[in-house]
């Protein structure tokens, strides 16, 4: 799985808790962050910081969810994980026997396979110690650390039911559905919604506010 169908699928409630976290301890971070993703669609950075914070975050992660964004998604989530989900690395790597800095980071050659035996109970420390979301998420980005990933990997994966990114849609009463004979709109291919100009309003000003500082 991309970053950016990984953002496709991840609770907003975590990537709202990435933002505000860069927000609040890594600002550089989280300025770098949406001017690279303002300019990745055509944008002044200017245009998205003049909207409310929790706006910001809304249409970085609208954007994120797009192809074109997997290298700036992918380096968000290691920076996140690496600065502020430290003990979670260093439970990982532990228990798959993989040497690091002492802070989760990985040193050295990864390994060329994980047995499935100690992957299968460091995952289940995981889940007992930590937002299972978070956990999920995580095992999804170690993943991409090589091409093709790790086959015990992407079996767990692929087939342990607690590997749930976001919240599962509750299926609507036919009752609540489109009226008879009207068909319910379909969502826009993804090559559309990438190809799509977000237009900005007439009128603004040059010049590029820096987001506030904190009092």
């Amino acid at each position: 799985m991309k970053p950016h169908e990984l953002f496709k699928q991840v609770d907003p409630a975590i990537v709202a808790e990435l933002f505000t976290t860069f927000r609040d301890e890594e600002r550089e971070v989280y300025k770098s962050a949406l001017a690279s993703l303002a300019q990745s669609r055509k944008l002044r950075p200017v245009f998205i910081q003049k909207k409310p914070v929790a706006e910001q975050i809304t249409w970085m992660h609208k954007t994120l969810k797009l192809r074109g964004s997997d290298t700036i998604g992918e380096h968000l989530l290691q920076v996140w994980f690496m600065n502020f989900q430290q003990p979670l690395l260093i439970g990982f790597c532990d228990g798959m026997g993989i040497d690091h800095n002492g802070e989760g980071s990985v040193e050295g050659e990864l390994p060329a396979e994980m047995d499935t035996a100690k992957l299968k109970e460091t995952v289940d420390g995981l889940y007992t110690d930590f937002n299972p979301k978070v956990v999920s998420l995580y095992l999804y980005l170690f993943n991409l650390q090589r091409p093709g990933g790790w086959d015990a990997l992407a079996d767990t994966l692929a087939n342990d039911g607690r590997i749930v990114l976001g919240i599962d849609p509750e299926p609507r009463p036919e009752s609540e559905g489109a009226p008879a004979g009207e068909a319910e709109p379909e969502e826009a291919p993804e090559a559309e919604l990438e190809g799509e100009p977000e237009a900005e309003p007439e009128g603004e000003p040059e010049g590029e506010p820096d987001v506030p500082e904190e009092e």
